[in-house]
């Protein structure tokens, strides 16, 4: 295989970290073994990055740092500000991008992060082969659930809603879109709105993935087989991630199943309303919140647990649930958007997401299912561990995109 110049951009980038700063990492680390990489990202994370390199070298991978070191302080403060800011980056990533191609010449440029299809990266705009994503964001939540949300919510929705739709129409975002020699989506409806804005070559990939020692390691944990019978949910706890309706079908199910307990592991904004909501449907004692743990400490938790919900409205990844099938944990979710790509009826239970109240509904009633048959229970989260390792590691996803790059480089050349 001959070795190509790759340069990608990765916003978000760290190592041993979950969500987009892995995607980033994992990216470059997995690319470089086939390729040589010019990887650019934030000079904020250049610490964790050189800190890492010390006891894992990437020698075929060229660090450089960007940032607006005055315009971070501002607009990233507290989390605010941080797609403002990070399209500002993208305009100095552009420039540094052109000079370095002036001098290298790479063969394709591939944008990984931020997983946003609605805030374009320039670099389609270079004379190289561009690959863009995979991408995110064309996920809504569901209309009738709007009214699960407070006023402030509820226009963080129709904002996100709005976003969307102004990013649809701007030439800026349908030029990168068309740009695109391979525009790679998370979920069906971001490859949807990717055709729409003229894409011409969607691909439909995960963004999910883990590292095989990751893998390895959750493989290793026994299976739960106990009682209580043990729930778990695990994420930022956010309007969206509809863990209000978790506790409600958890408060339906104990009605047969009264010895059981439902853990919570994660902060967030939510976290009083949920807490809340617990008392008022008198179930305070079987619902434990944990609050924020590391993430193996979190891990170590599905060995205590039966099943995971993870009730997501709109979620372009859903790293939980991969994160528990390796566990061998079955997964309760909607069937929605990247979660849904994730889990099948082999493995656990994809509720439709029809109306709160069938949600609620659904969700109680594969509760009584599988705690009444464990039998089932350990058949899906056996299926769950074998589906992982052989869907959604690193290096099966590396596979796929040497293919997507040899195919870009190829439709460049016809003339």
């Amino acid at each position: 295989m001959k070795r190509l110049k790759i340069l990608i951009s990765a916003y978000a980038c760290e190592p041993q970290r979950g969500s987009e700063p892995g995607v980033g990492w994992n990216w470059v680390y997995h690319i470089s073994r086939f390729h040589d990489v010019w990887a650019i990202t934030r000079a904020e994370n250049r610490h964790t990055i050189e800190a890492s390199l010390r006891t894992q070298p990437l020698p075929n991978v060229h660090w450089i740092y960007a940032n607006f070191p005055l315009l971070s302080s501002i607009f990233k403060r507290g989390g605010r500000g941080e797609r403002f800011y990070y399209l500002l980056w993208q305009v100095i990533v552009y420039f540094k991008a052109k000079r370095l191609n002036q001098r290298i010449a790479f063969d394709v440029i591939h944008h990984v992060t931020l997983v946003n299809y609605w805030l374009p990266s320039f670099m389609a705009f270079l004379p190289v082969p561009f690959v863009w994503g995979p991408v995110g964001g064309g996920d809504t939540t569901p209309a009738l659930f709007f009214a699960l949300f407070s006023l402030r919510d509820r226009l963080f929705e129709y904002f996100r809603r709005a976003a969307c739709k102004v990013a649809e129409i701007s030439c800026i975002v349908r030029k990168v879109a068309a740009s695109a020699s391979a525009a790679l989506a998370t979920t069906p409806e971001t490859a949807c709105r990717l055709t729409k804005l003229g894409a011409m070559n969607v691909h439909l990939i995960s963004q999910v993935a883990l590292p095989e020692s990751e893998i390895k390691w959750l493989a290793g944990l026994p299976r739960y087989q106990g009682n209580p019978f043990r729930i778990l949910s695990l994420g930022n706890l956010l309007h969206w991630k509809g863990f209000d309706l978790a506790i409600k079908a958890f408060r339906d199910f104990l009605d047969g199943f009264p010895e059981s307990e439902y853990w919570l592991i994660g902060e967030g904004p939510a976290k009083s309303h949920l807490t809340s909501l617990a008392e008022g449907l008198g179930i305070a004692d079987k619902v434990m919140f944990w609050g924020f743990l590391p993430r193996r400490e979190a891990w170590e938790q599905f060995a205590k647990c039966n099943l995971l919900i993870h009730p997501s409205l709109h979620d372009s990844g859903g790293w939980v649930c991969a994160e528990a099938m390796a566990g061998g944990l079955p997964v309760i979710c909607l069937d929605l958007a990247g979660p849904a790509l994730q889990v099948n009826e082999e493995t656990g239970f994809k509720i439709k997401a029809e109306n709160p109240d069938q949600v609620i509904r659904d969700i109680s009633d594969a509760l009584c299912t599988l705690a009444g048959d464990r039998a089932l229970a350990d058949a899906m989260g056996k299926e769950a561990r074998r589906k992982v390792s052989i869907d959604a590691s690193w290096k099966i996803k590396a596979e796929r995109i040497l293919k997507i790059y040899d195919s870009a480089i190829q439709e460049e050349c016809i003339p």
